[in-house]
């Protein structure tokens, strides 16, 4: 890499592709087909320093059009940066300065790996329809033959998006013990049967094609017209519904009278024809074929009794991400991946992002998701430094706090005393679920002091964000809707602080606690604390305290609940009350908990059968 001035700084500068030559045995690959292919050619670059204990290295898997120029340009007067420029460079979510980038163009591309519109060495003609099926897993192979080459023993992180997804999650169940983390983005365990439907269409397209020729077109030519409806029809699913209506909605191309012929004139459609022929000029039908086929076979539950079965095998720490409008890959697709490695009790954390984007929000929504990615890569490279990254405030409790008198913790705006009690009543190696979580200020806690395993569940995005640069392995999920994909006593402890009060079903909730925790601990504000009282009796107005700081039109309080209340409440559902802690103004309070507790304490058990 040869850096410029004609060139943003933040950029990696001028970059050139490199070739390696791979055989894995005598007789090169034997591909999952059963199939015979080496040597194999595969065309990589690579941005930033490899250090010299070898274990910064990420290595970055591209998606289905895309290939092995991720970042930077090739001259300075090169006008289109690498396909993810926006998120390798110095400074950027994927840090240049701090890490060591690979991407290589996968085995059946067409940008300079072996692929159908290779020279086939016993005809000495392209492959066209001769060169073998490939799966997913024989990609990886290939770029595991190709890190191996580079000398790097083990990956910090594997990651990618779509396709490139399928491939960090191969890496992580078919390698284990060869990479750190793994970033599974915009992505699925398995292509579903909507997705190999789109695919099929495209692929009728390609062959249906006069000039496709049973595949044995010559350079530059080819089934054009075909291939374009592919990509049209591909970029439509790339798309949302949102993000059509806002870009093009039922706008002409020219002027606001319709031309009632059949060529292209709303605008969606010249965007779609641009598309098209933009493809075909960059890229091989026949390498279209093969690629979605590989997208189609992915299954990594496939060789397993079960998905929870082969994600068994995974090691490496994991972020898994979606985006709300991803219609090609939904979130669920998502959700199964990250529930069955939390069953697992793996470290696994995962954030859903809104945006409107579509499945292409992986290429769009930058700042939200290198933010992600900076802080998931920083405490993997530096676990023992996570906290650095903790906003707003130290995680280690160190800061000053405030006593009573007779010496008691009191209560304060600057520190949660009930994290502090929290911390005191949980046992040490214990395995916790922080349900709302927040920053994973509490988890951090738990972690550092008593050496615990954590899990949060959080339902706002900007905490869960947080949380993951804290090293917190988070669920973006929102209670409420229960924790059916937890399994029975998978937690020693279950912690709610203060979040009961903001539950849509506090029943359900507790329940579904107490099913997958042995104990759960819950702390709410008590609104029947004298100040709460005095404000409705003498102002008539809404109360607003230290304990409940909103304003009654802000409050994402829906229920008003005091000790005698909750105590009534566990009655009812016959929860065990193991502990009860009462706090006020000067520390802990036994006398008129409920007129004079700001805060209440609980430690529930299961009621025996």
């Amino acid at each position: 890499m040869e850096p410029t001035s004609h060139i943003p700084p933040d950029s990696v500068g001028i970059v050139t592709t490199h070739q390696a030559l791979l055989e894995e045995t005598h007789d090169g690959f034997i591909l999952e087909s059963g199939a015979k292919l080496g040597p194999i050619t595969v065309a990589y670059e690579t941005y930033g320093q490899l250090n010299e204990s070898r274990t910064n290295a990420v290595l970055v898997c591209h998606a289905l059009s895309g290939d092995a120029h991720a970042a930077g340009r090739y001259s300075a007067e090169d006008a289109k940066p690498g396909w993810w420029d926006s998120m390798i460079g110095p400074g950027k979510g994927i840090d240049t300065e701090k890490y060591f980038v690979i991407c290589s163009n996968f085995l059946g591309g067409c940008k300079g790996t072996t692929g159908p519109a290779s020279i086939n060495p016993e005809t000495n003609a392209p492959y066209g329809l001769d060169f073998p099926v490939i799966t997913v897993g024989d990609m990886v192979r290939v770029q595991n033959a190709l890190v191996r080459q580079l000398g790097i023993e083990q990956l910090l992180c594997v990651l990618g998006g779509s396709l490139g997804g399928m491939q960090a999650l191969e890496w992580a169940t078919r390698f284990p013990e060869a990479l750190r983390s793994v970033m599974l983005i915009a992505t699925s365990h398995a292509t579903g049967a909507q997705q190999i439907a789109f695919d099929a269409v495209g692929r009728n397209a390609i062959q249906a094609d006069t000039e496709f020729q049973s595949g044995d077109y010559a350079p530059g030519k080819g089934p054009r017209s075909g291939l374009a409806i592919a990509r049209m029809l591909a970029h439509i699913t790339y798309l949302s519904d949102q993000s059509m209506r806002r870009k093009f909605g039922r706008t002409l191309r020219n002027g606001d009278r319709l031309g009632y012929h059949f060529e292209s004139e709303f605008n969606v459609e010249t965007y779609l024809d641009h598309q098209g022929e933009g493809f075909v000029n960059r890229f091989d039908a026949n390498t279209y074929l093969y690629v979605t086929k590989a997208m189609d076979y992915f299954d990594i539950a496939a060789a397993f009794p079960s998905l929870d079965a082969a994600l068994a095998r995974v090691k490496a720490s994991v972020l898994v991400v979606s985006f709300t409008s991803d219609w090609l890959f939904p979130p669920y697709m998502s959700q199964e991946m990250v529930y069955a490695l939390a069953r697992n009790r793996r470290h696994a954390s995962y954030c859903n992002i809104r945006s409107d984007a579509g499945h292409d929000a992986f290429l769009l929504e930058v700042k939200d998701l290198s933010r992600l990615i900076s802080g998931f890569l920083i405490h993997t490279l530096h676990p023992e430094r996570s906290c650095d990254n903790c906003p707003p405030k130290p995680c280690d409790g160190q800061d000053t706090e405030t006593k009573s008198p007779d010496g008691n913790r009191t209560l304060s705006q600057s520190r949660r005393v009930d994290y502090d009690m929290i911390v005191d009543l949980v046992d040490e190696n214990s395995r916790v679920l922080d349900v709302g979580c927040g920053e994973g200020e509490l988890l951090c806690r738990l972690q550092r002091r008593r050496n615990v395993t954590g899990l949060g569940i959080e339902v706002d995005q900007e905490k869960v964000i947080r949380a993951i640069a804290c090293g917190i392995n988070v669920i973006h999920a929102n209670i409420d809707k229960g924790l059916a994909e937890l399994p029975d006593d998978s937690f020693d402890y279950v912690i709610l602080s203060m979040t009961l009060q903001v539950l849509k079903n506090p029943a359900l909730a507790l329940k579904e606690m107490l099913r997958v925790g042995k104990k759960c601990i819950v702390t709410f504000p008590n609104f029947g604390h004298w100040r709460v009282r005095a404000e409705l009796a003498f102002l008539g107005r809404a109360p607003v305290t230290s304990q409940l700081p909103h304003s009654w039109h802000e409050s994402p309080n829906r229920h008003v609940l005091t000790v005698r209340d909750f105590r009534a409440f566990c009655a009812q559902f016959q929860f065990g009350i193991e502990k009860e802690i009462f706090l006020h103004d000067n520390g802990q309070t036994r006398v008129l908990p409920n007129l004079r507790a700001e805060e209440a304490l609980y430690v529930l058990r299961k009621s025996p059968a």
